[in-house]
């Protein structure tokens, strides 16, 4: 009290850095020291976690950027081709020059063990040139002046003008043809970029039933949802507490194990079906398929995601007092009337954060459409979990997730600009 007091009264003389501590250290020295030992205290508080979203957030999220646009496999593997193809026009064949370039690497490639991954990265352009690389590896033993006939002997594609277009093309270290692939374009033979042929075109596709299919799933979450957080915030609390739980329920309960239930519910034997066999509703014969389809995915996922848009809802619900309502029906409103003008408009945050939560994990999903989506009920997500496990053209599956993240990044600088982080409530 005594030292609040000296502060106060020195402070209004205008005289603190004459006052100095019991060790003779001026007081406002003391009082830098404290402060910056209490940053360096609440930095090291939170240091773990800073570090946990660095290595397990944000170095994911760049490896991921930076795969998207890497091509180092083929100038590393072939340097003296593309030195050599620096100068070339690309009207033509090459000359003896590049031929011979390509022997050489071609042999120290199949030395090295390195010719493989040019193989691969080109056969992501163009199908069929690991063969035409690795085939003339296994025979680079016998690859002898004049190189550019041994190379014809065996593979006439190495005169094939397009193959040099390709190489020459995708020989810098960085790459645009992933993001190119990734929305349906491709490079022509002149070096144009158009439109992959019509049986190529599926990630356009993919991206927009993705967008469409959780802007439908986000709907029916908050269609179902506010009636059920309506009466978390307006029961008894004995009552409220036994709904409560029946919400969070799922949460205690594995994905894997809720998304496996709805097959048994919906296939064409399920219990959803049997019941309206027997009710007369519809005919043994006739039986709906409403699995391995989109409306599998659509109802799995609904049901999944249903609690993230209940809980902000009941969060902003829950803070409304009643009073507005009991007000607007004083002054003549009815009841519907009140409800709709009155109390929906102030539940506008609860819809924003619940919207927003539920799409952006909807556009995200991937083991519920991979087991009740079928063909038609896939997402984005699966393919991408395809092109990292399969395919392995990490490339291409890299440059999807940055698109889609991509989007989900200013589709939340859309919702700050229009409602505001700050009215964000999630429970």
């Amino acid at each position: 009290m005594a030292q609040a007091d000296i502060t106060q009264d020195t402070g209004a003389d205008g005289r603190l850095d004459k006052l100095t501590t019991a060790d003779g250290t001026p007081l406002k020295v003391s009082i830098r020291r404290a402060m910056r030992r209490n940053k360096l205290i609440a930095f090291g508080l939170t240091a773990p976690l800073l570090f946990f979203i660095v290595f397990s957030f944000l170095m994911p999220i760049f490896d991921m950027a930076s795969r998207s646009v890497e091509n180092h496999q083929i100038p590393e593997a072939m340097p003296r081709t593309v030195a050599v193809l620096e100068g070339w026009n690309g009207q033509e064949v090459p000359g003896e020059a590049a031929f011979e370039a390509l022997a050489l690497d071609i042999q120290e490639g199949q030395r090295t063990r390195t010719i493989g991954r040019a193989a691969t990265r080109l056969n992501y352009q163009e199908a069929g040139m690991r063969s035409l690389i690795m085939g003339s590896a296994r025979r680079a033993d016998q690859l002898e002046p004049p190189y550019k006939q041994a190379l014809l002997e065996v593979d006439d594609d190495w005169g094939d003008l397009d193959v040099w277009r390709l190489i020459k093309r995708e020989s810098g270290y960085y790459t645009a043809s992933y993001y190119l692939n990734a929305i349906d374009l491709t490079y022509s033979d002149t070096g144009e970029i158009v439109a992959q042929p019509e049986y190529r075109q599926i990630y356009v596709m993919l991206f927009v039933r993705t967008l469409w299919m959780s802007a439908l799933i986000t709907g029916l979450a908050l269609l179902l949802g506010f009636p059920v957080a309506h009466l978390l915030a307006t029961l008894p609390a004995r009552h409220a507490n036994l709904l409560m739980i029946l919400v969070l329920l799922p949460f205690w309960t594995s994905l894997l194990v809720r998304t496996t239930t709805w097959i048994v519910v919906l296939q064409t034997e399920g219990v959803l079906n049997d019941m309206m066999v027997w009710l007369g509703v519809i005919s043994d014969d006739g039986r709906l398929q409403m699995i391995y389809n989109q409306i599998g995915t659509i109802v799995a996922m609904t049901q999944i995601l249903l609690p993230f848009m209940i809980l902000p809802l009941y969060s902003v619900m829950k803070g409304i007092s009643p009073s507005y309502m009991r007000a607007a029906k004083s002054l003549g409103a009815r009841p519907p009337v009140a409800f709709w003008r009155v109390y929906v408009p102030q539940t506008i945050p609860g819809m924003g954060a619940g919207g927003i939560l539920v799409f952006i994990l909807a556009i995200g999903y991937y083991i519920t459409p991979a087991l009740v989506g079928g063909q038609s009920g896939q997402l984005i997500s699966n393919y991408i979990a395809y092109h990292m496990q399969q395919s392995l053209n990490w490339g291409l599956a890299a440059a999807i997730g940055t698109i889609l993240l991509a989007g989900v990044l200013l589709l939340y600088a859309t919702y700050n600009r229009i409602v505001g982080i700050d009215n964000m409530k999630l429970g």
